[in-house]
């Protein structure tokens, strides 16, 4: 037998993880490698990823970001049948609605919305109308153009 020949038994050198809790002769100490006192040292003190002890965490106090369709909706001057009832005009357009100062001068396309009562005929156009309100001007003898 050489000592260039002498092997070691297989499992006698490099244990792959260190053996915790078993006293003083693993080596560790009397914590076990885990340190002293608090959660993460007890048996069952796994934490979730991103917990921070009980405080608000990061992931709440940032914004929400994002995209949303705020800057790529389409804005309307919105008119109500009973709106229109009132008005002193039969032919109605942006140029009329603008010079009575019935919708502001911002260049933004016109609905007509509501299901009320309407008496008088009117010329009406107009970007978009809903379908019941298209119904009540049609049933008073009225007109509906849409404007492209």
């Amino acid at each position: 037998m050489q000592l260039e020949s002498l092997k070691y038994t297989k499992g006698a050198r490099g244990h792959k993880r260190k053996t915790y809790g078993r006293g003083f002769g693993s080596g560790i100490g009397k914590t076990s490698g885990k340190g002293t006192k608090g959660q993460k040292q007890r048996k069952s003190g796994k934490v979730r990823l991103g917990f921070e002890g009980g405080q608000t965490p990061i992931y709440r106090k940032v914004g929400k970001m994002g995209f949303n369709n705020f800057n790529f909706r389409t804005n309307y001057n919105i008119l109500t049948i009973k709106q229109l009832g009132q008005i002193k005009l039969n032919q109605i357009d942006y140029e009329s609605l603008t010079k009575s100062h019935i919708i502001p001068d911002n260049h933004l396309p016109i609905k007509i919305i509501g299901n009320d009562k309407l008496t008088k005929a009117l010329v009406l156009h107009v970007h978009k109308i809903t379908l019941q309100a298209k119904k009540v001007i049609e049933d008073a003898k009225g007109t509906v153009t849409i404007i492209k």
